[in-house]
């Protein structure tokens, strides 16, 4: 199992600083990308030159789209499919096997992760995680 992504596995976070282009606009980071989608006004180009940080910080502030609930994970996938679509980082997301992916965290995302703090004793939902391998399976059979 890949437990977290960091180190040899930083380019599954979201956090890990290499462009992608989504829906005709370039961002620094896979989650400025996924937090920009989440404003009901359109404020995307706000997002593309932001560090992982400041996006996420930003996209806490935004008024969200009334959908967004329904919707944040067909967007986290489509951020995926786009950061993912890479060479480099398409085939090192397929290098990575069979193994789960969990992005094992100590900040109580258990959303997209699964926070592995005394409190939260690893039982989160690792959404994240779950659409990597998703995508995973997905590259392989089409290679």
């Amino acid at each position: 199992m890949i437990d977290n992504f960091e180190g040899k596995y930083r380019f599954l976070s979201n956090f890990y600083e290499h462009p992608l282009t989504v829906d005709g606009l370039t961002y620094r980071n896979a989650e400025a990308a996924f937090h920009a989608a989440k404003s009901v006004t359109n404020r995307r180009e706000e997002f593309t030159t932001l560090s992982a940080r400041d996006a996420k910080h930003l996209g806490r502030k935004v008024d969200l789209r009334p959908d967004w609930e329904t919707i944040k994970d067909d967007w986290m996938y489509h951020v995926l499919k786009c950061k993912f679509s890479d060479a480099e980082l398409k085939i090192k997301l397929i290098m990575t096997g069979d193994e789960d992916l969990k992005e094992g965290n100590t900040w109580h995302d258990n959303y997209w992760g699964s926070c592995t703090c005394e409190k939260c004793k690893d039982k989160g939902r690792n959404k994240l995680g779950l659409l990597l391998m998703k995508l995973r399976s997905e590259l392989k059979e089409d290679n």
